[in-house]
């Protein structure tokens, strides 16, 4: 019923399916349907190594010949592995790089780096509490004034006086170094965005706008920034844990041992 309201509607408007449809296919009989694309099938492999490494495979297992296709299908193979390879080991990079910190469910539990920093704090502050008391017992020793002094009392002595050489010469440094920076005046930040300038592999090159060579302003292009997916170790041994293949295999104890 379909049919016959389509035909009704074509004959209807004065055109003859049948007579258009001979029409088009007399037209483009030698296009229609025998129009192919191809590529030139490019190995992923060196053939020539590749070849010899699989011949002294072959000749342990009793095979004198193997052809050049099988060499070709072996370096697809070996192409599309690796692309696997890849894919995976990059999904668990990203998972690990990626941050729950801004999620709605997120709930943090313990903060580890603060706990670091508080405990180097607290080593920071024992450690100036020690110097603290050393000074004083060596501010002590360089103050006394016993007639008879024993090796130690002599050894505190000399300990003090280079410590207070030290602390003087550091005064000195500092004096000089705030005498420079108040000779030097503020610094002054470029502007990147002015106009005018052209940044050239990372430095920036002055142009003025009215330059005879007909520059003119340069105006500041944003370029996107990639972003660049590093895999480390282990990254790689948690795939090979993964993998039913690889999850016993020499390579991952030898990764495992690194």
């Amino acid at each position: 019923r379909d049919d016959d309201d389509i035909n009704d509607v074509a004959s209807m408007a004065g055109v003859n399916l049948n007579e258009e449809s001979a029409r088009i296919m007399a037209t483009n009989s030698d296009l229609v349907g025998t129009q192919i694309q191809s590529c030139k099938d490019e190995p992923f492999l060196a053939a020539i190594p590749l070849h010899k490494r699989i011949l002294e495979t072959a000749k342990k297992l009793g095979i004198t010949d193997v052809p050049a296709e099988v060499v070709t299908f072996i370096s697809h193979a070996t192409q599309n592995r690796l692309r696997t390879v890849i894919e995976k080991v990059t999904v668990i990079t990203q998972h690990r790089m990626e941050s729950y910190k801004d999620d709605e469910w997120y709930e943090q539990a313990t903060d580890v780096r603060s706990q670091l920093k508080f405990f180097e704090q607290l080593e920071r502050l024992e450690k100036q509490r020690k110097d603290e008391q050393e000074r004083e017992i060596l501010l002590k020793a360089a103050k006394s004034r016993s007639r008879q002094e024993d090796p130690e009392q002599a050894r505190l002595k000399q300990k003090a006086k280079e410590m207070q050489q030290q602390e003087l010469a550091q005064m000195r440094q500092r004096d000089a170094n705030l005498t420079a920076l108040a000779a030097i005046g503020p610094r002054k930040k470029r502007k990147l965005d002015a106009p005018g300038l052209l940044t050239i592999g990372g430095e920036g090159a002055g142009l003025c706008g009215g330059s005879p060579a007909g520059l003119g302003t340069a105006s500041p292009r944003q370029y996107p920034r990639q972003k660049i997916t590093r895999v480390n170790l282990r990254d790689f041994i948690f795939y090979m844990e993964q993998e039913r293949g690889m999850s016993h295999s020499l390579l991952l104890y030898r990764a495992l041992l690194k």
